[in-house]
């Protein structure tokens, strides 16, 4: 299962949620002065963010941009759109669909360019100077997205709307655009009395720096907690390709004549299963599980006013709690729903990673070891178990997994075979990185669909983990076809070696670029209802679908050489593979599902509980769910983990397990209709990828599969179950 977020950025549509996270400016007037119309006029023509690119699809221009040109273009989109939206509000005509919410999905233009751009560099391409924007624009973009949001002449026209909804003769996707703008202000507090509109924004101008500061200070940390080795000795078990990469990185951040390993971020380290050295592995276990949690980028305090200024905002808004309230506009519904789902999978959970635990415990004693299992030491036994279990030996695994053949011959030609779509490079097209590489998609009559930005190797100023997000978005009333991109942080190889990759990361590219075929397959006329806009536990099911396909016969055979021979992958060797793939399921499932209950509880407070102990509180939830076990730690602690405190997934971390459920049923579905065929894919395209949020989720999984999902398939894909019954 990866954990990845569907990276938000501030359009036009987002301005309008509920989510202030990442949101905006103060209101302005409707007219401005000759002589401030003359200086935006100068600032138009030398900053190349106040224009359309004139690149296909207008692809940013990133050999123009600069940084200074992203404060003059946020301030001057701020005013348009402000502008346009007052327009919208005071039109002396009754509200019509065109005149209220057609204009509201055209307004913002300049907004919606400047800010996607800006905030995609500053997830993967971060820098002192962009850093300061963001600190710089996040109070001001979370009072804008107010002024909207709060607006009662904008409400009481979409209100209006919504009353009559089924009365306007309208299609229904303009229906469904409907309901989702009303449920959008209302959740902001569009009902609220003026008293408690003045609190929420104070609360969401704190909660948006708040947010921000949680972000800038794993950025900061990342850099100042890699581990510094003194020889090479101490790195027995790594690669010599790997040692000379933290050669490399060690002397680039000026400690010539050592190794650097950097952390990466989540609690698990992928080094942690080869060291051999005791002391190291616990060295770089502690700098990740204790990260954030003292000097300057302490982020334990930020933790607990960011819990309870949501579950203010939650009580605000007539909620027990931020989890009742985040729940509501989701499939999951409630959170009871949520616990309950967890919950009951909790004891088997338990009981298997207790007997994989025993075993590698029975494994460091066959070693020679005299200690007690401890998190440092779960992965490098657990591959001596494996490779016991299974005779596999994942360094030999990794030479039939070269980055290049898995991304052309696997995922490409994958995607090739089910949807008919091919990748063509466009080394014309200007990047933000040289590692970043654009592609573009033609469909299979030969029509272009989008521009695809592929940005997979880790470096400095990225953040870490994988995501997809949008430069440009889908949208027919715009006229806009997709500019999509793909990020993950694979360790690149020194200059003139081949990057092996894991097998994780092998499915983990399939998982993003499933994403980004959200992305880029939405065929919707409306620019808030396109592509991964949907319900945080239905985003990460077509993506997760796309997984299983790495492991499928024809296309593992396509792609899994050797990077030396180009010989195939022996049978008897990928038959460990795929049988190894149930190893070690309950330590992974249960530190994800530690991390969804932690997220679940601390969103779970209410507004009247004071400030939390930080690490208090995390003991004691784990305990509550009886998921504290020592050895295995949440995949996220509190004081870094982005996906809840981040604002992103805040109570929303379960959709990965829930969205899996619709994964694995769609992808047993589609084996029994035939498999890795046109015909599959069509239909899941036309029924999943392409429609966005222009219906809800569930109606789009029907119209796919013609029923409900059922947990049989997930019980088979995690090798709890060996069949249907």
């Amino acid at each position: 299962m990866r954990k990845t977020l569907i990276a938000t950025t501030v359009t036009a549509a987002l301005a309008l949620a509920a989510c202030s996270d990442n949101s905006a400016p103060q209101q302005t007037t409707a007219q401005q002065p000759a002589a401030e119309a003359t200086t935006a006029a100068e600032v138009v023509s030398s900053n190349p963010l106040m224009v359309k690119s004139t690149l296909q699809y207008e692809a940013p221009n990133f050999t123009e941009i600069k940084d200074e040109h992203f404060l003059p273009a946020f301030e001057e989109g701020m005013k348009q759109h402000m502008t346009e939206v007052l327009a919208i509000a005071g039109n002396p005509e009754p509200a019509t669909f065109d005149n209220t919410l057609v204009a509201l999905e055209k307004s913002g233009e300049l907004l919606t360019r400047v800010s996607r751009i800006f905030y995609n560099l500053a997830g993967s391409s971060s820098n002192p100077q962009r850093r300061e924007i963001q600190s710089e624009m996040a109070p001001k973009m979370a009072a804008h997205s107010d002024n909207i949001n709060l607006n009662p002449q904008l409400f009481a026209r979409i209100k209006s709307l919504y009353n009559q909804r089924n009365d306007l003769g309208l299609d229904a996707e303009s229906v469904r655009l409907i309901e989702v703008y009303y449920d959008r202000f209302v959740r902001a507090g569009a009902q609220l009395t003026e008293e408690q509109k003045t609190a929420i924004r104070a609360l969401n101008e704190e909660h948006s720096k708040l947010t921000n500061q949680f972000s800038q200070n794993l950025l900061a940390e990342t850099k100042k907690i890699a581990v510094i080795v003194d020889t090479k000795e101490e790195l027995d078990g790594l690669s010599e390709s790997q040692i000379t990469a933290a050669a490399n990185a060690a002397k680039e951040a000026g400690h010539e004549g050592k190794y650097l390993l950097s952390i990466t971020n989540t609690t698990r380290q992928p080094v942690l299963s080869q060291l051999s050295n005791r002391e190291l592995r616990k060295r770089v276990w502690e700098a990740s599980a204790n990260r954030n949690q003292s000097g300057e980028t302490d982020n334990r305090p930020i933790v607990a006013r960011l819990a309870q200024l949501r579950a203010e905002r939650a009580k605000l808004l007539g909620y027990d709690n931020w989890a009742s309230y985040g729940l509501e506009s989701q499939m999951a519904k409630t959170p009871q729903a949520v616990f309950d789902m967890l919950g009951s999978m909790v004891p088997a959970v338990i009981a298997n990673t207790n007997k994989e635990a025993a075993a590698i415990q029975e494994m460091i004693k066959q070693k020679g070891g005299d200690f007690e299992l401890q998190p440092w030491d779960w992965e490098y036994y657990g591959e001596f178990v494996r490779q016991a279990k299974y005779d596999l030996d994942e360094n030999e695994v990794k030479q039939y997994f070269e980055f290049d053949r898995v991304l052309k011959d696997g995922v490409f030609y994958t995607f090739n075979r089910l949807y008919g779509i091919r990748f063509e490079p466009r080394p014309d097209l200007p990047t933000y990185h040289p590692d970043v590489k654009a592609y573009e998609l033609f469909d299979a009559d030969g029509s272009s669909l989008a521009i695809f930005y592929a940005d997979y190797f880790a470096r400095e100023g990225k953040r870490g983990g994988a995501w997809m997000s949008s430069f440009v978005g889908q949208s027919k009333l715009l006229g806009q076809k997709p500019v999509v991109v793909n990020v993950m942080n694979i360790p690149k190889a020194p200059e003139g070696e081949p990057t092996l990759v894991s097998y994780d990361n092998v499915t983990t590219m399939f998982h993003e670029l499933g994403h980004g075929l959200h992305g880029m397959f939405s065929d919707v006329n409306y620019p808030t209802l396109a592509g991964t806009s949907v319900s945080r536990d239905f985003v990460e099911f077509p993506s997760t679908f796309e997984e299983d396909w790495a492991a499928h016969p024809e296309v593992i055979a396509n792609y899994a050489k050797h990077y030396k021979t180009g010989e195939p992958i022996p049978a008897e060797l990928l038959d460990k593979v795929m049988k190894s793939r149930s190893f070690n399921q309950g330590f992974d499932t249960l530190e994800y599902m530690s991390a969804a209950l932690l997220d679940m509880e601390w969103h779970s407070l209410s507004a009247d509980e004071p400030l939390q102990d930080v690490n208090e509180f995390e003991a004691a939830a784990l305990k509550k769910h009886g998921v504290n076990l020592a050895a295995v730690p949440p995949r996220y602690k509190s004081a870094f983990f982005s996906h809840s405190m981040g604002g992103g997934y805040s109570a929303g971390y379960y959709a990965y397990m829930w969205s899996e459920i619709l994964a694995a049923d769609a992808f047993a579905y589609v084996q029994q209709q035939g498999g890795l065929k046109l015909e599959n894919g069509q239909n899941y395209r036309k029924n999943i990828l392409s429609v966005g949020n222009s219906r809800l989720p569930m109606e789009s999984y029907k119209a796919f599969r013609g029923q409900e999902p059922t947990t049989d398939a997930l019980l088979i894909r995690r090798g709890l179950k060996t069949k249907v019954d």
